[in-house]
């Protein structure tokens, strides 16, 4: 079965999420949310994460009538972790601003905004 456009979108950014997380470590993302415990706690706050990301794909996948909400958590927390960056950028922070980490940043939010707009309509739950 060929992914559909929705689908696709949600595996490019979530991907490219996913991606940024691996980018987050080696920048020590931690430290500038000022987290105790430093990467211990960061590996366990993404744990949650990527399940609700992986789940979410699931539901995706498979045309659930949750689908819908899948692409606004999804849209919604790339949106996020750019807003966020961009503070990080405001505030002088020099990391993430090697090319990759950029254009990571940039494909996030290129893809959530399309994702966004894409949204399958309610109540879609085409079985194919």
């Amino acid at each position: 079965m060929k992914p559909d456009l929705p689908q696709s979108l949600f595996l490019l950014n979530s991907t490219v999420l996913l991606t940024h997380q691996i980018d987050a470590a080696y920048w020590n993302e931690w430290n500038l949310f000022h987290l105790p415990g430093g990467n211990q706690l960061n590996l366990i706050l993404n744990l949650p994460i990527i399940a609700l990301v992986l789940l979410a794909f699931l539901q995706v996948a498979t045309h659930s009538p949750h689908q819908r909400l899948c692409h606004q958590f999804l849209a919604g927390l790339g949106l996020l972790t750019v807003a966020i960056h961009s503070g990080f950028f405001l505030a002088g922070h020099p990391e993430f601003q090697q090319p990759m980490s950029l254009l990571l940043l940039a494909a996030t939010l290129i893809l959530s905004l399309t994702q966004w707009m894409t949204l399958p309509p309610a109540n879609h739950s085409n079985q194919t």
